[in-house]
């Protein structure tokens, strides 16, 4: 039997949101022992990574990263860009969502979320202004 529900999450700009409790209820409400979770998020600027979840700082250090590995369209190196009306965070964001997985894959076992003792599911917005975000979690 398949489970699945839709998470919304606000967002108030570029950054990590964990959504690693959400998830995990969902998990333990649907009372499957044995199952694979997928998680999908419903946008091209926007992203799902599983990390660290002990250290703040793990956040911080990867938004800076993608920060510089692809700055936004404003930056003389990204010149190149064509796609720049709807804003300098934009095109970035959609080329940091081409480089980052939109859906994840997690087992579950024992009726709980297979994932390792620091880890945690988050979404990661690439846009600068609040969105509100659509994740569907399915469960079979």
């Amino acid at each position: 039997m398949a489970h699945q529900t839709r998470l919304a999450v606000a967002t108030t700009g570029q950054g990590t949101y964990e959504i690693t409790p959400h998830l995990a209820a969902f998990v333990r409400e649907a009372g499957l022992r044995e199952a694979l979770l997928t998680v999908f998020v419903r946008h091209t600027s926007a992203s799902l990574v599983i990390q660290e979840n002990a250290d703040a700082e793990v956040q911080a250090d990867l938004r800076e990263f993608f920060h510089r590995l692809v700055p936004p369209a404003s930056d003389p190196s990204m010149r190149w860009l064509r796609h720049t009306y709807e804003g300098p965070d934009d095109m970035p964001a959609h080329i940091k969502a081409a480089l980052l997985p939109t859906s994840l894959s997690i087992p579950v076992s024992g009726g709980r979320m297979a994932l390792g003792t620091w880890q945690g599911v988050y979404l990661f917005e690439h846009r600068d202004s609040p969105h509100r975000r659509e994740i569907v979690a399915h469960l079979g």
